[in-house]
Formats: C-alpha cells, structure tokens, sequence
C-alpha cells in the first residue's frame, strides 16, 4: 500500500520526530510512505475563525497533493476532522451560493481516503499490536475532534493496551476538552486556562509519568499546563510511543 503522510503545519513546525515517528512505524508495518513536498496548511485556522472562502484555495491544493493516494494518514484529529467532516460542507456551501458544483467535486476524492493514524491501523491494517515497547506509566486523553468528530472510539486504547511493558490507566473526565481549541484559547484564555489546569490535575491523580494524545495541539496546551503547575508528567504523541521498540526505545 502506497500512503502519503499529512503531517500538518503543527507538527511540520514544532513537532517533527511525530511525523519521523509515523514513518518509521508504518514502515515496521509494511507500509510505503510518502510525504509530499508540496503540501500546506488545510484551511482549518481560516476556516474555524470565518475565514471559509480563504480556506478554499488551501482545500484545492490538498486535493491536488494528495489525490493520487491509495490513502493519506495524519497523526492529527483534527486536522483529519477538518478533511473528513468540513470539506464536504465547504463544497456544500459552494453549490449554495450559486457557484456550482466544481469545489465538491474537487475535494470529494480525498475525504473518503483520509485517516487519522489510529483509525488507519485499527480499520485499514487491521493491527492493534504493533510490536511496541514503552516501559511507562501512561494516561490516555481522547482529543475533542478525534471523540466527537472522527470517533476514534477505543482505537487508540486498543493500540496502547497492546504495547509490552506500558501501563495504562484511565483518566478521570476524559471526555472533557482540554480547553485549547484553536482559536478558542485565543479568543477565551482565561476559560482556556482553567479547563487545562482541570485536565492536568486529573492526570496527575492518576500518578501516570506521561499524558498520551492522538494530537499534538492539544497535547502542546497541556504540556504548557503541566510545567507551569510544576507536575513532572510528560506529554507524548501516541505515534512516539506506538513507534517505541525494544531495540529502539523512545526515551
């Protein structure tokens, strides 16, 4: 299977060793990866603060990087929800507004194609144990758009569960937003802030030593939360761990 990696601008800029993370997974696991050049932002930030016909030109060129895939993976739930849930209403829109059908018809090839990395090895693969090691204590935290708007449902769990020498415990109010959202925090620091203090505390009475997310965006609003409050908890991109071996072991 021929696989292009959507690394997103998140990870692209800030965290990079996820998008090395993926690779080196996904070709333990047979997969041939691509990560096409060209790619750019999504259109989720213009998108999510009004900016709809701004994203479009951003949604066209992921269609034309991308289209030619068998599949296109990204370690981002969000970014994933942005492809999957709102391109199709942006094309919707279009035809709306009188400005036809050709934007749909643009973007309808690569949403049915597009998984958020978990999904991918749970549904396309058919994997749960992917050979990892990662001798920690581990807390799980289900990021807003991966629960709600792709419904990852216990995939990622399952993938964690399978991993040799990693504890996994649960986390009180999982199911509650981290309170980083985008522009949300942006728009809402102080409401922000508390939601992610809320999140942290919980993750810390679990006395786990890392806080694992499918998306960096939300992991990079609790980690900020974790060092100001001083809790020594880490926190760590599934693919990191999933990516872990025993003769590779992530630190």
């Amino acid at each position: 299977m021929r696989v292009a990696l959507f690394l997103t601008c998140v990870n692209d800029t800030l965290y990079p060793d996820t998008g090395r993370a993926v690779v080196k997974l996904l070709t333990r696991l047979g997969v041939d990866v691509d990560f096409p050049m060209a790619q750019t932002c999504c259109g989720q930030a213009h998108y999510n603060t009004g900016y709809r016909h701004e994203a479009e030109p951003l949604a066209r060129h992921f269609s034309d990087v991308f289209g030619e895939y068998e599949a296109i993976v990204t370690p981002s739930g969000s970014c994933g929800a942005m492809v999957r849930e709102l391109y199709p209403r942006m094309g919707e829109r279009a035809r709306a507004e009188g400005r036809g059908d050709t934007l749909a018809a643009t973007l309808a090839p690569v949403v049915p194609k597009t998984y958020e990395l978990t999904e991918f090895m749970v549904d396309v693969l058919g994997v749960t144990d992917v050979g990892a090691y990662y001798p920690h204590k581990v807390t799980y935290h289900p990021t807003c758009h991966g629960l709600r708007g792709l419904g990852l449902g216990d995939r990622p769990r399952r993938l964690l569960q399978a991993v040799k020498g990693l504890e996994l415990v649960e986390l009180p109010g999982a199911d509650e937003c981290c309170g980083f959202g985008g522009t949300f925090a942006l728009k809402n620091p102080d409401v922000s802030a508390a939601m992610g203090a809320d999140k942290v505390r919980n993750a810390e009475s679990t006395g786990a030593e890392v806080l694992c997310a499918a998306d960096n965006s939300c992991l990079m609003h609790i980690g900020g939360t974790m060092t100001r409050l001083r809790t020594g908890m880490r926190p760590v991109h599934i693919a990191e761990i999933l990516a872990s071996t025993e003769e590779e072991p992530a630190v």
